[in-house]
């Protein structure tokens, strides 16, 4: 199909593509890199008066290390992601699920930031966001403002960003080896029906676990962390924890995955994902 008619602007710095959502408001989407907003504009499911096109903007690609953290530009490709030697060395989680989404062209393309604004219930990176408890940079008219990624997801296609705002920066912490990422998929799109992030803290023996792909949006297993917490990690024990991975949880129910088989995948692939990054300590 085609999109119905918009008019397009193509800023050449964050603080114009600000002023020009600003300006706008809700009649206005911004692009970043399209696989997205694109193929839902075809389909007629948004048909915003004004696209804003923040793909020239270059300072909103890097990933480099910043204030004791990994600091991630929102148009960082997924690509740049999988091969970068600093995230593969101090946050190997990201690198390790940036080769499940989509395919190599949209790895080139597709970027972190536009797959955390449009908060498909489905995305790959959320569940990461979420075991590294991420804080992410957004910048409106009046500045710029930190959100946790706990507070980001809000609902269905919904998160705590304001229509007059853009998401800047991803700002991750440096972790330990002992991650893993699990996920059965859709097989002609690649979408999670359901993967589970797990960040293990030998440290301190506790457990960080993400789950996308069951629910409306991303959410923390919190049962399954508190049952591991201060215990050690064995066979028996992540097998317990496991089962606690849809409580109280309302899984989707669609054309691609009932409830009942949703709550199922959640423990398997936490169970799985545990084990393998149990075995990376």
């Amino acid at each position: 199909m085609i999109p119905a008619s918009f008019d397009y602007f193509r800023p050449q710095s964050l603080e114009e593509a600000v002023g020009l959502l600003n300006q706008h408001g809700e009649d206005a989407k911004v692009l970043a890199g399209g696989h997205s907003l694109i193929p839902a504009m075809k389909l007629r499911l948004a048909q915003p008066k004004v696209v804003i096109d923040i793909g020239r903007i270059s300072d909103l690609s890097y990933i480099r290390e910043q204030d004791g953290k990994i600091a991630i530009g929102a148009m960082t490709p997924h690509h740049a992601i999988e091969t970068s030697s600093l995230l593969r060395e101090k946050c190997p989680l990201l690198a390790e699920i940036a080769p499940h989404i989509g395919d190599a062209q949209v790895r080139n393309r597709g970027t972190i930031g536009g797959s955390l604004v449009h908060a498909d219930p489905a995305a790959d990176w959320p569940a990461a966001i979420l075991v590294l408890d991420a804080e992410l940079d957004v910048v409106g008219p009046n500045g710029s403002r930190p959100i946790s990624a706990k507070k980001f997801f809000v609902d269905l296609f919904q998160t705590a960003l304001q229509p007059n705002q853009i998401l800047r920066e991803i700002r991750v912490p440096a972790t330990p080896r002992s991650v893993a990422y699990v996920k059965f998929a859709q097989r002609a799109s690649g979408f999670a029906i359901a993967g589970v992030a797990v960040v293990v803290h030998a440290s301190n023996r506790t457990v960080n676990v993400g789950v996308t792909g069951v629910a409306a949006k991303p959410y923390r297993a919190t049962a399954v962390e508190k049952s591991l917490e201060g215990q050690p990690l064995t066979a028996e024990s992540i097998a317990d924890a496991a089962r606690k991975a849809a409580h109280r949880i309302d899984p989707l129910n669609d054309i691609h995955a009932s409830a009942e088989y949703r709550a199922h995948l959640a423990r398997v692939n936490a169970q799985r994902a545990l084990q393998l990054a149990a075995s990376r300590v």
